[in-house]
């Protein structure tokens, strides 16, 4: 029984230590000055995905750049500026309707139940869908989901 116990503690260890979060969150993202964005949380999403407009690809100087705006004018942390960065890469994603695409993604901050994670954002327009963040299971693997709650 002592060693039943003792495999089942060991077993349940890493669980005790993640903070938990439900399937809707307040997530920052400090690096565009955001601080609390509703994000829906998907455990079927591999990447996240951000609501931008204006997506563009530029050249200067011999270098590669995309711009882009995140959110739009309905959010109420929209700040209207373009943003412009050399740091992406392109990747075929293929939605929950079966489609692929290929999308900008990007390396960037959240925060997230008080845990600052780097995680990859794809970026896409998400007017249709209810919440403008998804975080997916690459940056949820640190946390234990609970389906039943939100905003933890």
């Amino acid at each position: 029984m002592k060693k039943l116990k003792k495999k089942l503690q060991l077993f349940l260890k890493p669980f005790k230590r993640k903070p938990k979060i439900g399937r809707l969150e307040l997530v920052g993202m400090p690096e565009f000055g955001f601080s609390n964005i509703q994000a829906k949380i998907d455990t079927g999403a591999y990447r996240g995905a951000i609501h931008c407009e204006k997506i563009s690809f530029l050249e200067r100087d011999g270098h590669k750049y995309v711009s882009f705006r995140l959110l739009d004018s309905s959010h109420p942390e929209y700040q209207s500026k373009d943003i412009v960065t050399r740091h992406y890469k392109l990747s075929p994603v293929t939605s929950s309707n079966g489609e692929t695409e290929e999308r900008v993604v990007i390396k960037t901050k959240i925060i997230i139940a008080g845990k600052e994670i780097k995680t990859e954002l794809t970026l896409t327009d998400r007017t249709a869908m209810t919440y403008p963040l998804l975080i997916g299971r690459k940056a949820l693997k640190r946390f234990i989901i609970d389906p039943s709650v939100k905003n933890i």
